[in-house]
């Protein structure tokens, strides 16, 4: 109980504190120290997603000399990978969420996790993801991340940072509405929509379309345990789907399959729809 008083007094003085930068640009380095205070924090990143456009990092601590890549590579495709936006996208509040219970079942073995995000040197991270609207296309996450503990977070610090979040909700979406006319916020670009749908099409020229299903869940991180279950199928007839997806890609393993992805993605300009590799194959051939 004692514990419980001490981490609401800390959040109380820390909100007190936040209440005026609202609107300004020393916002998020406060809301980041605000979290910094209240558990224990190695890195926060901060990801605004603006309807239709690519996500703007408003915030990262990691090294920019280290993060440049590894960013680069996540803002203009990766990201529809990441565990935490594919939550996103699938709920209608905002909600505050722990890796473990949004990551899929194969998380560490995919090559998003192996090509990304095991470079951050995150043991555990939890975030929240605030929506700004009623159709979710605007919305923040503030990713919370430990480095150093490798027990990552406890068990009370998910609780507290989970039944602090009507107020975090809160104070961002007031932040974020108030400069919402002069940020980025409002340019009505579809990128990030046309990005969405070439994971959708990534392959369906060649593919069938259990195929090009068992593919999109292999990039996300799922076992073929778990593809089975989702198609209600078995395990051989996944390893089947996945072994004639590659033949007919000319891939021999799941990172060239991860590469061919993204490399379709961030080499294609204009892409209005449809699979992405007719058009990256076309480029290359030029």
């Amino acid at each position: 109980m004692n514990m419980k008083k001490s981490f609401l007094s800390e959040f109380s003085q820390q909100l007190t504190g936040l209440y005026p930068y609202i609107g300004t640009e020393e916002f998020t380095v406060q809301l980041v120290n605000m979290f910094k205070s209240l558990v224990p924090t190695d890195d926060v990143m901060v990801l605004l997603f603006p309807s239709k456009k690519l996500p703007v990092i408003e915030y990262n601590d990691i090294p920019s000399e280290q993060a440049t890549p590894m960013v680069d590579q996540y803002i203009k495709g990766a990201f529809l990978l990441d565990p935490f936006y594919l939550a996103a996208r699938k709920n209608n509040k905002s909600v505050f969420s722990h890796l473990k219970d949004v990551a899929p079942d194969a998380f560490e073995e995919s090559e998003y996790y192996k090509t990304y995000y095991k470079y951050s040197g995150l043991t555990d991270e939890c975030a929240y993801l605030i929506r700004f609207d009623d159709e979710g296309a605007n919305f923040v996450i503030i990713g919370l991340g430990q480095i150093k503990n490798d027990s990552g977070f406890s068990a009370k610090d998910i609780e507290n940072l989970a039944d602090i979040l009507p107020l975090v909700e809160l104070f961002t979406q007031k932040h974020w509405k108030t400069i919402n006319n002069e940020s980025e916020l409002e340019q009505n670009l579809d990128i990030r929509q046309q990005l969405e749908t070439g994971l959708d099409c990534f392959g369906t020229s060649i593919l069938t379309d259990r195929e090009n299903q068992t593919v999109k869940m292999i990039l996300q991180g799922y076992s073929s345990k778990a593809i089975a279950g989702r198609f209600k199928i078995s395990v051989e007839t996944v390893k089947l789907h996945r072994k004639n997806a590659y033949a007919k890609l000319d891939l021999g393993t799941q990172g060239e399959l991860f590469n061919l992805f993204i490399n379709s993605l961030m080499n294609i300009e204009n892409y209005s729809g449809g699979d992405p590799l007719i058009a990256y194959h076309s480029t290359k051939v030029k």
